[in-house]
């Protein structure tokens, strides 16, 4: 036992704390109260501000908007739990340092690369969210729905100001970042709340049918905006965080797990973020489109803004510009340290705090660009199918390698620096469904799905017929 203890402590201090190149021992293995509160603000968040707005946008219906994200969100959380989790207490490796042992360090790099970027662009767009609530006592101008440069100077200061807070969180580790969402999401999702029953009050709602009639039959999309159907809405809420759990990036944050059910607490996410949130925030939106403002703009040919800041502070008052803060760090802090440990494998020498806050300088510059956030139904769909096909090859390796025949972390057991296989497979798969979608003009999140799976398949192939010279 002694001697054990001994070893964790040496890796604890080998790793920095962090264990980016080691499995997470034991003495560090947390219980499903620190995931509860992570998932719950992570996802009672910034985005959520952002999103249900967005699909009034769309012009969902109320069917497809409630039953849509009701499946949706339950698809969301089996994939957390039965894949992500279920593999990260098996490995406990970050999804940087596996995927590094199957694909050679060479080819993790690329990968890496995009991935750190991508997630420091969607802590961006939460950087952006949050700025619209800090600028609302200073009477910033807010960013419009089609605006994509900074619109003033008093954006961009607030936007720096509220990054370097972000990043210096995220930088200081999983237990800070951990504790910084238990603290704010009580207060996050109090809001939420808060914010829903007082638009039902301003939109006069006293009865199930008057909630059911707010979308009613849904309507045209706004300008500039596809329509969102029933299928549209169940897909895009399942694969919304495709590359956290298909896409395996929450290896990093389960592998921390004493157990595979601590998957289940994602559901805090799901149902009270990406469900109640999300109402909560469209119902804030239904009420401006009522206002003069917005029915003047409508008018004339243009989609309101949808700014988070406002549309809470006329609900709630400073309470709602708050929120609105918390809201978006609580989805930046968490996305910033994925980053940093994306960046971490390119950077060895570098301690993690200092490649976190990389991570949070890239996520700040991201935020002084509002398409992103403006955007975000878009970009989360783009983002999910660029980095969901990879998780299946470690997805389709971990169950399937001995029925394939083929030999588990091929790189690091041959000693090379590029396994063509996960190459091979995740640009067919990606280039096949991407030039379809766009072909054939088909929302982008219908094709994840069947490019996940392709690329699986693709790499059980490929593997089997390239890992037979070397491994007789």
């Amino acid at each position: 036992m002694l001697q054990n203890i001994q070893e964790e402590q040496y890796l604890e201090n080998l790793a920095g704390g962090e264990f980016e190149r080691e499995p997470v021992p034991a003495s560090r293995w947390k219980g499903w109260g620190s995931f509860l509160g992570m998932y719950a603000g992570e996802h009672a968040a910034g985005t959520e501000f952002m999103i249900g707005p967005l699909f009034l946008t769309a012009g969902v219906s109320a069917f497809d908007l409630i039953i849509g994200l009701l499946l949706g969100n339950l698809l969301a959380v089996l994939s957390w739990r039965f894949l992500t989790a279920e593999i990260a207490v098996k490995n406990r490796l970050t999804l940087y340092f596996q995927l590094e042992k199957i694909s050679g360090k060479s080819l993790v790099k690329f990968y890496n690369v995009a991935n750190g970027v991508l997630f420091c662009f969607l802590a961006g767009s939460m950087i952006t969210v949050s700025a619209t609530a800090v600028g609302v006592p200073f009477g910033m101008e807010m960013p419009a729905l089609d605006d994509t440069l900074p619109n003033g100077p008093l954006f961009i200061g607030i936007v720096i100001a509220v990054g370097a807070v972000i990043a210096l969180i995220a930088a200081r580790g999983y237990d800070t970042v951990s504790r910084a969402a238990n603290w704010m999401s009580p207060i996050i999702v109090l809001a939420f709340l808060a914010c829903g029953f007082v638009a039902l009050g301003q939109l006069g709602v006293g009865s199930l049918r008057d909630f059911w009639n707010i979308w009613g039959e849904g309507s045209a999309p706004f300008p500039g905006q596809i329509k969102y159907t029933f299928w549209h809405v169940l897909i895009w809420s399942w694969f919304a965080n495709a590359a956290m759990h298909v896409g395996m990036s929450d290896l990093s944050v389960f592998r921390f797990a004493k157990r595979a059910s601590a998957g289940w607490t994602t559901a805090a996410g799901m149902y009270v973020g990406h469900y109640m949130a999300w109402i909560a925030a469209a119902l804030l939106y239904a009420v401006y489109l009522q206002s003069p403002e917005a029915q003047a703009i409508l008018a004339g040919g243009k989609a309101p803004d949808v700014a988070p800041g406002p549309l809470a502070y006329n609900a709630i008052g400073f309470f709602g510009i708050i929120a609105v803060v918390l809201a978006g760090w609580t989805t930046a802090n968490p996305t910033i340290y994925r980053a940093g440990l994306a960046f971490q494998t390119l950077l060895p020498k570098v301690s993690t705090f200092w490649v976190t806050i990389i991570a949070g300088t890239v996520a700040t510059v991201a935020g002084l660009f509002p398409a992103f956030a403006m955007k975000l139904l878009g970009f989360v769909a783009l983002y999910g199918f660029i980095l969901a096909p990879v998780g299946a090859i470690i997805v389709f390796e971990h169950f399937f390698y001995r029925r394939a025949g083929i030999r588990k972390n091929y790189a690091e057991w041959a000693g090379i620096s590029f396994n063509p296989a996960v190459l091979w497979a995740w640009a067919i798969s990606f280039g096949l469904f991407y030039a379809l979608s766009w072909q054939f003009d088909v929302f982008l999140s219908f094709f994840t799905l069947p490019a996940w799976l392709l690329c699986g398949v693709l790499y059980l192939v490929f593997s089997r017929r390239w890992q037979k010279p070397l491994a007789a």
